[in-house]
């Protein structure tokens, strides 16, 4: 491995456009893959030409049309025995005016489009063809993901000088039977220089063997990072729990409902860990309304029965001050000081907020982000419940893991009302134990979904009306804040203001993330008393608020949002007895992917089967948010397209570091620099 700027024509400018793209080395270089491929290897005659498409081509400059002044422009008219194409560039350059001269011969390469003179190509590649130039190139030619001022012609020549100079460098790091037939220099080289008889179609997929060799490699080493987190976490010691479960039972006992079996299996689950003295990793999932608030508080009594603190945090100031209420209705007929921390308080409440959690007087704290900061320290942290994790990234898990005293490190459970594929949960949180709340409470009504063009927004504004003034609650969901000339969108506070004034008889309120917290809470206690007939919001609900009396949500411009992002919004209602409608408003036309997204939400509620399938159309970074899955980090894996590989490199993954643990430190530097700071939260 050696510094990119050893490499012939890399200068500092050009190691620092290389740095943009996270390359340093010439093993970063070397995996850096191809992200297409184009057909250089035959010169096709001018008049077979199809616009749309891209071509090789060679002919004789016939004319140059290079206005005096300022020159911003050049078109240069080439022609063969066949035809001709003019070529047009609107950034001149030096190499390029030493070479546009009547009379001399160009190989090209661009896509064809149809100008003023005929057919056209725009700022293509070119050649001038003397008596030294090669044939052309008997490979398809490596398109790479670049960055402005990083031509393909240069990136394409560092990797060759990376290829011919440092990839017998490279150490075999897999078992030989479990690389697929192909050494990994061999993988790079036809990955780089695929012959131009390969298979186009496996390439662009991501299938053909050579490929498969790398994302097996890719998805072995990140295996290998969380069978390694887990490892570290079980030579840790934390608090042993075992409470007599008085206040389990005192809270329980109070409740108008039972718990569901599925509620009850989980919560033996969390029991089991606590009872070990060592950190408990537990993801609990559940549709959305499936109950994982009472798991977490019953979770919570045993081990404030032990007399340890708990720590529970959440994504928004909303759903903070939601739990907040929840926990202290529940817990302070227990005797116990349920306390609130957030980034909005200053002054003596803050300093006595905080001054509650380092004495212990504080039993249970419930906040947002500001739980990781430095200079928030707990007395006896026991356990650490967050809420919605996908919102949260590695770091700010370790954070608060960090916050434990007397050298213990607090147990930790982490849920999510947004279910994760297996494949997707196997990946971002294979270090984590994982339960599943697959019932929902007795007495929830399946929700009926209907999707609607927005030309018949009247239609559904008359009967959301109609309906709240005989006594239903509804929220009406905008995409967007403000309104905004760059996207189309129902902007909230204009949706306020029209339906404020169209029906004055209706008690209205709006939230937005751009209020302050006090008044957000206001307007959502509002509506939760029932004061207020019909909620305008943007996504800012979209997690954990709880209105049992709302039972129609309105979705406006719903093809700008995925399926997990629609379904937590749709969760919103059905979580009482009444009958409960969700409509979508969409703009037409529909992509293929946004009608094939509302069909789904018309035809399921089932949140597991919808997480699968938004998987399929947007990927990891849309289900689980950029937090979590940048801290995955894949550079050639797609989980959505090579989860059939995952079981085997988890095989894979254990057998190295029992067997191979020098591989399995390589194999991390390799495909996961920055692993050593996550392999322990």
């Amino acid at each position: 491995m050696a510094a990119v700027h050893q490499l012939q024509g890399v200068g500092a400018a050009s190691a620092a456009l290389l740095e943009k793209l996270n390359i340093f080395t010439t093993d970063d270089l070397l995996f850096h893959l191809p992200r297409d491929y184009e057909d250089r290897s035959t010169i096709i005659p001018m008049n077979q030409l199809t616009v749309g498409r891209s071509y090789l081509l060679e002919g004789t400059i016939q004319g140059v049309d290079f206005p005096p002044g300022k020159r911003k422009s050049m078109a240069i008219g080439l022609q063969d025995d066949f035809g001709k194409v003019t070529l047009r560039f609107y950034h001149i350059y030096k190499g390029l005016t030493d070479r546009a001269k009547i009379g001399n011969r160009l190989r090209i390469f661009g896509e064809v489009r149809v100008g003023a003179r005929g057919l056209e190509m725009y700022h293509p590649e070119i050649q001038l063809i003397t008596e030294h130039t090669p044939l052309p190139q008997t490979q398809l030619t490596a398109i790479y993901p670049s960055t402005e001022g990083l031509t393909q012609p240069k990136f394409r020549e560092y990797i060759k000088q990376a290829l011919a100079k440092h990839s017998d460098d490279l150490p075999e790091l897999l078992p030989a039977k479990f690389t697929n037939g192909y050494a990994l220099k061999q993988a790079l080289d036809y990955i780089h220089h695929p012959p131009v008889d390969a298979n186009m179609l496996q390439l662009s997929q991501g299938s053909h063997p050579a490929q498969q060799r790398l994302i097996f490699e890719e998805l072995v080493a990140h295996q290998v990072s969380l069978l390694s987190r887990r490892a570290y976490i079980q030579q840790i010691e934390a608090p042993r729990i075992s409470a007599s479960r008085q206040f389990a039972k005192q809270l329980l006992s109070s409740l108008p409902f039972e718990m569901t079996n599925a509620q009850k299996r989980v919560s033996k689950e969390i029991v089991q860990d606590l009872k070990l003295n060592k950190p408990m990793l537990r993801l609990v999932q559940g549709d959305v309304g499936a109950g994982k608030t009472l798991v977490a508080g019953v979770a919570a009594c045993h081990v404030l029965e032990e007399g340890w603190q708990v720590a529970l945090m959440a994504p928004t100031e909303i759903l903070a001050e939601q739990h907040y209420l929840n926990f202290k209705k529940w817990f302070e007929p227990l005797g116990l000081s349920v306390s609130w921390l957030s980034g909005k308080q200053k002054g003596k409440a803050r300093a006595a907020a905080e001054q509650a959690i380092v004495d212990g007087t504080a039993h249970l704290v419930v906040g947002t982000h500001a739980l990781f900061q430095d200079n928030v320290r707990f007395a006896k942290l026991g356990l650490v419940i967050i809420d919605e994790q996908h919102r949260f990234g590695v770091d700010q898990r370790l954070a608060l893991r960090n916050k434990g005293a007397q050298n213990m490190t607090p147990h930790q459970l982490v849920m999510t009302a947004t279910p994760i594929p297996r494949t997707l949960a196997m990946s971002a949180y294979g270090d984590l134990d994982t339960s599943v709340i697959d019932e929902l409470p007795p007495g929830r009504t399946p929700i009926q979904t209907v999707t609607i063009p927005l030309d018949r927004r009247e239609e559904v504004l008359q009967r959301i009306a109609s309906n709240c003034l005989e006594g239903k609650q509804a929220y009406w969901v905008c995409t967007l804040v403000e309104e905004s000339e760059t996207l189309d969108a129902q902007a909230a506070e204009a949706t306020y203001l029209e339906i404020k004034e169209r029906f004055p008889e209706l008690n209205i309120g709006l939230v937005h993330g751009k209020m302050k917290a006090d008044e957000k809470q206001a307007v959502m206690q509002q509506f939760k008393a029932n004061e207020l007939q019909l909620l305008i919001a943007t996504t800012v609900i979209e997690v954990g608020v709880d209105v049992p009396n709302a039972s129609i949500m309105v979705i406006e411009n719903a093809e700008r949002l995925g399926l997990s992002q629609l379904h937590q919004l749709r969760g919103r209602v059905g979580r009482g007895a009444k009958a409960s409608f969700c409509a979508l408003l969409y703009k037409s036309p529909l992509s293929q992917n946004g009608q094939e997204r509302l069909r789904i939400m018309r035809e399921t509620n089932d949140g597991f089967l919808i997480a699968e399938k938004d998987l399929e159309i947007r990927g990891p970074g849309e289900l689980l948010g950029t937090k979590q899955t940048g801290d995955m980090g894949f550079r050639v894996a797609k989980l959505e397209r090579d989860d059939h590989l995952l079981n085997q490199a988890h095989f894979v993954a254990a057998q190295i570091l029992k067997d191979y643990p020098q591989n399995a430190e390589a194999l991390l530097k390799r495909w996961l620099p920055e692993a050593p700071r996550y392999a322990y939260v």
